[in-house]
């Protein structure tokens, strides 16, 4: 039996809600989630990317 995470198929579930009240149009849910973020009123914070680990890489 496989184990169900009620979370996930929660966030599954408000995910794909949200995207059909904008007809799956992108753009339009973009735009959505940005005015949110807006009218929240929380400090949004951008981080600068992080460096990909150079793994296996050895100086000769």
């Amino acid at each position: 039996m496989m184990w169900i995470d009620r979370i996930v198929e929660e966030t599954r579930k408000l995910r794909e809600e949200h995207a059909a009240k904008f007809s799956y149009d992108l753009e339009a849910i973009y735009r959505d989630l940005k005015e949110q973020e807006e009218m929240s009123g929380r400090k949004v914070v951008s981080l600068p990317a992080k460096q990909p680990a150079r793994v296996g890489l050895t100086k000769s």
